[in-house]
Parts: C-alpha cells; structure tokens; sequence
C-alpha cells in the first residue's frame, strides 16, 4: 500500500487568510496544510479519500496522472467536497463512483444537481453516487471497505477501514464501541488531531492521543490540524514515537 497524503489542514487551510502567527507565516513547507484528503493505491485500485476544494491544485502535484476507482467521503462539508466537479479530467479514464452516506448524497444531489441528473450536458464530470452504511462493507474492485460511524460533534459521519491493515478518520470527536472494534488490528492509522484547545465537533491533540492509544495501531498519522496545533517541528517534538504529524505530500509505504 502507498497511501499519499494530498492535504493535513483543517476547513481554512494553513496559512490562514489574513493571519500572521508562527504557523501561517513559518518557511517550513510542512506547515503549509491543504485541505484534508489523500489517495491511496492498494493492490488493483487507486482510491481516493474526501476531495476538497484544494484537489485541482494537489492533483498537479502528482507524479502521475491515472484512473481513480472510487472516491470515499466522509461527510458533507465543503473543505471534503469542494472538489468533485475538478474529477471531470478523470473522466477520461470512465466513470468514477462516488461513495457516501445517505445524509451526504442528498447534500451532494441537491449541491451538485447537474452532475445527478438523467440527461447531462458535455463537460459535466461523469460521476455517480453510491450510497453505503455504517458497518456494511463493499468493493472497490478486490479491495475490501467498510464504512464505520464517526460522530462530527453531533452529525454521524463515515471513517473507513480500508482492506485489514488502514483506518481512516477525519472530522472525528467521539465514536462509538462498535466503530473502535471495527479499526482493532490496523497498521497504519490516519486521524484528526484539530489543535491543542478543545473543539466542540472536532478532537484536540491530547484527545487524539487518547484514541490513537485505545486503537493501538502500529503508526497513527494526525491529519486535519488547524495553525492553532502548532509547528509541524515544535509539535513533532512532544509525540510519542510511533505517532506522527502528516504534512502534504507524505508517503506512507506500508
């Protein structure tokens, strides 16, 4: 598995606009954090996860251009789909299935309504939707996911378990006994840690940690980390070994 991640920034992107602090204004390259989203390529299926409004832009940083054989959304909010109608390059390749929630594919039909229709006009992207559940699993060519619920304060969004061996979180504050004892045994674990304060629909740091502990993956990777988490260097410094800030462009082999 090569799991890229294209964005490890929260809804307003770091640097903020307008804002001047250590983190906004650091020359380290780390500390520039794009809305969150990563693609992963596993076995026969290269999957993407969330495509938000930065998704033109992290594309064009790729090494490659090449067919996407799904698309996995965790919830409705722009700064994780902002970027679906950039997919239409991709189109080229043949359709793309868009996997949601119900929630979420009517926000999308009612957001995107020429991409859902019957009768399209030429340009629009040729998706379509799939909606999936908590707890169900499905394919994505050999590739087995299962959606587990996650609560976004008080909204019940999707994280995923993708084949045995990653979990995938974002936007996360607390989840359910089942939703822990779907991600028991991954390897690699991806999961939001927003900054050092409490957030009344999002995990802190210290929060985080607590819940990266209780999953007891063999690396977990905190993503979705607004400026007010701190510098990539200063904040590393005080994680535990095995745990990690993600920044754009990592690679994670595993």
């Amino acid at each position: 598995m090569l799991l890229r991640i294209l964005g490890s920034g929260t809804s307003t992107g770091v640097p903020e606009i307008g804002c001047t602090c250590p983190v906004c204004t650091s020359k380290d390259p780390r500390d520039n954090r794009l809305r969150a989203s990563s693609i992963l390529h596993i076995d026969d299926a290269v999957i993407l996860i969330d495509c938000g409004p930065d998704f033109r832009k992290q594309m064009l940083d790729m090494p490659s251009f090449e067919k996407i054989d799904g698309v996995l959304i965790t919830h409705e909010h722009y700064d994780h789909v902002g970027g679906l109608d950039d997919l239409r390059p991709f189109c080229r390749f043949g359709e793309i299935p868009v996997y949601s929630d119900a929630y979420t594919a009517d926000h999308l039909r009612a957001r995107m309504p020429y991409c859902f229709v019957h009768k399209t006009y030429p340009g629009v992207p040729r998706i379509y939707l799939q909606e999936v559940k908590a707890g169900i699993p499905f394919y994505i060519r050999q590739t087995k996911i299962l959606p587990l619920q996650v609560m976004h304060g008080k909204l019940p969004i999707l994280g995923y378990r993708i084949g045995e061996r990653l979990g995938y979180i974002t936007d996360m504050l607390t989840m359910p006994e089942e939703s822990y004892e779907q991600l028991k045994g991954v390897d690699v674990l991806i999961i939001n840690a927003l900054r050092l304060q409490k957030h009344t629909t999002h995990q802190n740091i210290s929060e985080a940690l607590v819940t990266a502990e209780r999953i007891g993956a063999k690396e977990t990777y905190f993503i979705h980390m607004s400026h007010h988490a701190g510098t990539h260097a200063e904040l590393s410094s005080k994680l535990p070994s095995h745990v990690h800030l993600a920044y754009d462009g990592l690679e994670i082999v595993f």
